[in-house]
């Protein structure tokens, strides 16, 4: 089972831009080699795109709008997340995967989650970062999880839900990585339900260059209090470049359908 939240074109800059991003990430998820999936896109509207697939449900919601503050944008995805794991318990699911929606995910997910039912899951160690539109993409040879939210696959039966669906959550009630997909790997340790690395690269990373990400959207400003570092990332990325750049090759491109945007 996937999730895929998205934003309300209310606080998009481009919704255009956002639907886009969303159709690539959809063929994406929808190009798994095993048909043993299904989709569940939450969102405030329903996106304009030309893709149809008949494993993808839309659940269209009526949540209020959120601010421009960050936070309140990440409860009303991580709310959306609530929803639809919920919905998803009428499809039995062994394995749920949260997917950011402008990301691109491996076509082998589902077989391997398939033929691993009774796992406790898996974090993705190992991922790709693309600018959208480049010749080149950056191999993220560990760590992937702590900087892309498109990282979990975790048992359906570990997940904290409310026992009956309202129409908003308080989030903090609940599992904390649901607004912290990094923690996920931690917490589940704690518990003694620990989930492990995906033993292959699972999802590419994308930043698109007009800085319209289909799930948030922050400023320069607002990314460097969040992330004090990333200047320092960035310097470290550039050193390592000839060695973690790769051309982007039709293997990758037919791997993630990480194709032009339509």
């Amino acid at each position: 089972m996937f999730v895929i939240p998205i934003k309300s074109p209310k606080v998009s800059t481009s919704w255009f831009e956002v639907c886009r991003l969303f159709e690539r990430c959809l063929r994406s998820v929808c190009n798994q080699t095993s048909l043993d999936f299904q989709v569940l896109v939450v969102c405030n509207e329903k996106p304009q795109i030309a893709f149809n697939h008949p494993k993808v449900k839309y659940l269209e919601v009526d949540f209020p709008v959120p601010s421009a503050d960050y936070f309140a944008k990440m409860n009303d995805r991580s709310n959306k997340v609530v929803f639809g794991l919920l919905a998803a318990s009428k499809f039995n699911p062994s394995h749920v995967m949260i997917v950011d929606a402008d990301d691109c995910i491996s076509k082998q997910i589902a077989a391997f989650v398939n033929n691993n039912p009774q796992s406790n899951g898996w974090f993705i160690d190992k991922g790709y970062e693309y600018i959208d539109g480049s010749q080149k993409i950056y191999i993220r040879r560990k760590d992937f999880y702590k900087m892309c939210g498109t990282c979990n696959i975790i048992n359906y039966k570990l997940f904290t839900l409310p026992e009956k669906q309202k129409t908003y959550y308080d989030i903090t009630e609940y599992d904390a990585f649901l607004t912290g997909h990094s923690l996920s790997k931690e917490i589940l340790a704690e518990r003694g339900t620990p989930i492990q690395p995906l033993p292959f690269s699972g999802t590419i990373y994308i930043r698109d260059r007009v800085g319209e990400s289909a799930t948030l959207q922050d400023g320069w400003l607002t990314r460097f209090k969040r992330y004090p570092k990333e200047p320092l990332r960035g310097l470290k990325r550039l050193v390592l470049a000839p060695i973690n750049e790769q051309n982007v090759t039709e293997h990758i491109r037919e791997e993630f359908s990480l194709h032009p945007l339509q």
